[in-house]
């Protein structure tokens, strides 16, 4: 099980083959099903070191995959595999009910649910930001919120609500979008995000803003002081 007790650093990929060249900087790797070429038999034959963070991401939150059962079906499969340590589920998905299933067989195979909502426009209020995080929250065991940085006093608010969080005890995963937001993603786990997202490769950017995976782990570990 991946725990996210600390800062976790996920290489994103879509071809697993790729994760040997993820181990020296990687804690885990996420793999991204909705843009993978055959996903499933990539899993199947999957015997890599990094325990595996799985994300079937439907179009409404800039993945690929159609909003479909089959794409939780697909989620419910994966959990069962002993290297997927964790599952990506949506907020929305959470609340109309149909990732409860994904949830359940997540943790009936000791799988963690970190429970994910994207803004693609903008920052939302705090207020907006925390209510968003604290659903989150009462449906997984992770809250992953990433927002879009127009400006880059918008990350300061996604910074203050990500701390209140920390003090309290509870598990998030934030990050701003866009240039404007960039620096978030080396910034916000020093004041308490457990996951950051960074390609292998740098032209493999799966979102706005991505550092590649070696610099994002220099750049935590400096400002972490590691």
């Amino acid at each position: 099980m991946l725990t996210f007790d600390d800062f976790t650093l996920c290489a994103v990929t879509t071809d697993l083959s790729e994760e040997p060249a993820a181990r020296e900087h990687a804690d885990a790797v996420e793999f991204r099903m909705d843009l993978a070429d055959e996903p499933e038999a990539q899993l199947r034959e999957y015997d890599g070191e990094l325990p595996l963070l799985v994300t079937n991401r439907h179009e409404d939150e800039g993945g690929e995959a159609p909003d479909d059962e089959a794409r939780l079906d697909a989620l419910v499969e994966a959990v069962e595999l002993d290297a997927v340590g964790a599952v990506d589920v949506e907020l929305s998905t959470m609340l109309d009910g149909r990732g409860a299933r994904v949830r359940e067989a997540a943790h009936e195979h000791d799988a963690s649910v970190v429970v994910s909502t994207h803004d693609f426009e903008g920052t939302p209020l705090r207020q907006d930001m925390r209510g968003l995080l604290g659903n989150a929250l009462e449906h997984g065991d992770v809250a992953k919120l990433a927002v879009t940085a127009t400006e880059r006093v918008d990350v300061l608010d996604l910074t203050t609500v990500t701390h209140e969080f920390d003090v309290e005890g509870e598990t998030v995963a934030t990050m701003a979008m866009g240039e404007a937001g960039r620096h978030s993603r080396a910034v916000l786990p020093v004041y308490g995000s457990k996951i950051g997202y960074a390609p292998v490769k740098p032209e493999s950017a799966t979102a706005p803003g991505q550092y590649d995976l070696a610099t994002l782990r220099e750049l935590v570990d400096d400002l972490r002081g590691e």
